[in-house]
């Protein structure tokens, strides 16, 4: 699902990108930027809010990630200024132009709240792959710099997945189709 955002063709732009493919790039990134502010705030949110036996497990697993995703949305945000953007960074800014829904899980055992995330990274890696794809037709630069965030969100997703992966390779929540339906198939496992 796409939803319009005004006209963000820049008044200026970096040497050897037309002003119009700098906009396209201006509307991949503040994506990214509204989904990596998001991630970043649904990250903590399960680290305030897991419970159980794997609770430290995944506690600490977290903290780490928080810090890399804020460090991905500060050079995405720069990069959308360097492209002669504005790089929106309010809540209501990123409600009204997100194209997925607030996470879902509250307070929950810590496999629960892994299985909603795996979904969480699935979606969120989906579309960084789309933005490379479209990023790759107008700029190496801003191509190179969500290729490397998205090895890192693979990574993160590897650390959610092998609490949810069995030793025959089959991942507990392979077909859940929401959040919900992650959490519960986790908490199995839990």
């Amino acid at each position: 699902m796409t939803k319009e955002i005004k006209d963000l063709t820049p008044k200026y732009t970096v040497p050897g990108i037309q002003r119009e493919a700098a906009g396209r790039l201006i509307g991949v990134l503040r994506l990214r930027l509204h989904s990596l502010n998001d991630l970043h705030l649904t990250l903590k949110h399960v680290h305030w809010n897991v419970v159980g036996p794997h609770f430290i497990a995944v506690h600490e697993m977290i903290d780490p990630q928080v810090d890399r995703v804020r460090d991905m949305a500060d050079d995405v945000a720069e990069r959308i200024a360097t492209l002669g953007g504005s790089a929106p960074g309010t809540p209501g800014t990123l409600v009204a132009e997100r194209t997925w829904d607030d996470y879902s899980i509250g307070r929950a055992d810590a496999i629960a709240h892994l299985g909603a995330l795996n979904l969480v990274y699935t979606g969120l890696i989906e579309d960084v792959r789309a933005g490379i794809k479209e990023a790759g037709e107008i700029d190496p630069a801003t191509e190179d710099l969500l290729i490397e965030q998205l090895r890192d969100l693979e990574q993160f997703q590897w650390f959610v997945r092998a609490h949810l992966e069995s030793a025959g390779g089959t991942l507990a929540t392979a077909d859940a189709h929401s959040e919900t339906e992650a959490a519960a198939k986790g908490a199995e496992l839990g």
